[in-house]
């Protein structure tokens, strides 16, 4: 078996490779400024899928995920970039604002039972890395100091620029916000900043062998990545919103150092919806997990709609969906509980369509099959064995509300209708324990019930 993904860069589904026997991932973070919302915390989601199913087909993996605590989170910075913002609104220290959320994340990570990446490298604690490594490019002639003292890097110095977006030099326009705004200090309308003169900013700078500034935005993932993972990366992760501008100028900065590809795979998860709009502020509709979970639903419900949906299909996410998928893991787990928890069956079958790109709602519904399949032998240890990789917790024990002494003398009375085949008084029975709330199954195992 092998996992094979669609990689960005290609256009077409290929095998994820291997480096000595390793798989290495490095994963684009957030930017700790505010919390992550559910469709940020999709993107970490895919990360995790693909590192549990590369380990259950006994592949090593090691994954790095920056986190970005050096104050921008874009090219076209504002008049006071979004950290800066954000001390000043909470009267605090940009870098208390940047533990805070950076706490708050893995916070958010662990209640998704997202397991934790090898290491979390910040941006303000690798700025001798990302220095050395302008300096570098410098002395190879892919990147100069402007007329502003800012250091760029030169789009024309490197030929293979747009492979994954698609983006041509020529076509691209002088004014798009994709890069950071200057007075004709660049040479190019397209070159972009690997190290931004602080100018009048007197907080997160940093001092460099061009003055004092801070880094840019993408010379920080290539810095960290080809440094914690040998010079080499299988795998490079990140939500389609980064494929243009960051991984395409991290692709050219890392490239440059290197002197081959770099990254052997690049894989984007979509955007997310939330009931018909983008997620966004402006629009009132952005869902935290901590509001899932105030919500009364188990923070996995999410993990669910997000596993029901392809991770490169675009995803529309409702309250409705949270509450069914919520509805059904808690049934799971209670059937699991029911069948009894057995040895943990290797189903070859889930493992090949997991390893056909993450097909996870194919894999949802081979395990709704198996759930009816009367006639299986093991049915839990087929969900245990699907959830080493769905990590919705399955084996969890459900807190079930005890039955009264009516209830459980009617559930008895009708166990002994059933077996004489009185039906009659079977659904009389029925009618009556489903009015003290229970809801009543038959199957030619038996009956069950649940809560209503």
């Amino acid at each position: 078996m092998s996992l094979t993904l669609y990689d960005t860069a290609t256009r077409a589904l290929a095998k994820v490779s291997s480096t000595k026997d390793l798989t290495t991932i490095y994963c684009c973070g957030p930017t700790v400024y505010r919390d992550a919302h559910v469709g940020n915390l999709r993107t970490f989601l895919l990360s995790d899928l693909v590192r549990r199913t590369l380990e259950l087909s006994g592949i090593k993996v090691k994954l790095i995920q920056n986190i970005t605590d050096v104050g921008h989170m874009s090219e076209d910075l504002e008049s006071e970039d979004k950290m800066l913002a954000q001390a000043k609104s909470e009267k605090t220290d940009p870098f208390a604002v940047a533990r805070k959320y950076e706490a708050r994340f893995h916070a958010d990570l662990h209640n998704l039972n997202i397991r934790p990446a090898d290491a979390y490298p910040r941006a303000s604690e690798s700025i001798d890395l990302m220095q050395t490594m302008i300096q570098e490019l410098i002395e190879k002639g892919f990147a100069y100091v402007g007329d502003d003292k800012t250091v760029y890097f030169s789009a024309e110095s490197f030929p293979g620029y747009g492979a994954i977006s698609g983006n041509r030099l020529d076509a691209l326009k002088p004014g798009h916000r994709y890069e950071y705004t200057e007075d004709g200090a660049k040479r190019f309308h397209a070159d972009w900043a690997l190290w931004k003169n602080a100018g009048e900013r007197r907080e997160m700078i940093w001092n460099s062998p061009w003055g004092a500034g801070f880094p840019g935005w993408h010379i920080e993932c290539s810095a960290m990545s080809l440094d914690l993972l040998g010079g080499h990366i299988n795998l490079h992760i990140g939500g389609i919103d980064l494929r243009f501008p960051h991984h395409e100028n991290e692709r050219a900065q890392s490239n440059a150092i290197t002197g081959n590809e770099s990254v052997d795979l690049w894989l984007h998860g979509e955007h997310l919806l939330f009931e018909g709009r983008k997620m966004s502020k402006s629009s009132g509709n952005v869902v935290l997990l901590t509001d899932v979970i105030n919500r009364g639903f188990d923070p996995l419900a999410i993990r669910l709609c997000f596993l029901e949906n392809r991770y490169r299909s675009q995803m529309d996410l409702t309250w409705a969906a949270i509450e069914a998928a919520d509805a059904t893991i808690k049934r799971w787990r209670k059937k699991i509980a029911i069948w009894g928890i057995n040895e943990i069956d290797s189903s070859t079958e889930f493992l090949k369509i997991i390893e056909n790109d993450l097909d996870t709602p194919r894999a949802l519904q081979f395990l709704r099959n198996v759930e009816k399949d009367e006639s299986h032998a093991n049915r839990s240890g087929v969900f245990l064995f699907a959830d080493q990789i769905l990590g919705l917790d399955l084996a969890r024990r459900e807190e079930v509300k005890p039955l009264n002494q009516l209830q459980e003398a009617l559930l008895a009375k009708r166990e002994i209708a059933r077996n004489e085949k009185r039906w009659e008084e079977s659904d009389d029975l029925r009618q009556q324990l489903e009015a003290t709330g229970l809801e009543i199954k038959d199957s030619s195992s038996g009956q069950t019930w649940d809560w209503l």
